[in-house]
């Protein structure tokens, strides 16, 4: 059993962001809520339709470019976001379980796990980002070097 079997099957919803119904971006805010209690921020007044996709994608590189998210150069890692092209725009995020595996939103249906290393979200693939909280490991201080 994987974390990520507790958030499959929520429904789509647009502009959702609880386990009742979500989209792409409110199933991420689930997630990293329950799992790593952190609070995403839910975008919900900067657009008004998940149609929208040139709003979406500005929110999408926005954070992307923010101290927020860091772009991951080496292996992914479980609840970085992979981020995906649908059309031209980035628009679309899924959270990482391992490398080439993702659970997102499919579409206009449900949460689902899917393998994007291969397949049809291997060419819409934009990059991976990792939440700034998890992108370093903080060194411990121990207690003789502590400041005086």
């Amino acid at each position: 059993m994987s974390w990520s079997d507790r958030f499959l099957g929520i429904p789509f919803a647009d502009l959702g962001r609880t386990r009742a119904g979500c989209d792409c971006w409110g199933l991420a805010c689930v997630i990293y809520r329950h799992e790593l209690r952190i609070t995403l921020p839910d975008y919900l007044g900067g657009y008004a339709s998940a149609d929208e996709h040139r709003e979406i994608a500005a929110l999408i590189a926005g954070e992307t470019a923010a101290p927020l998210w860091q772009p991951v150069t080496g292996p992914a890692a479980p609840f970085d976001i992979a981020v995906f092209r649908r059309g031209r725009f980035a628009t679309h995020v899924g959270v990482v379980i391992r490398p080439g595996l993702m659970i997102h939103m499919a579409g206009e249906d449900q949460s689902k796990v899917e393998r994007y290393a291969e397949g049809p979200w291997h060419s819409r693939f934009a990059g991976h980002f990792r939440h700034a909280s998890r992108a370093v490991e903080r060194p411990v201080q121990l207690i003789s070097e502590a400041p005086r």
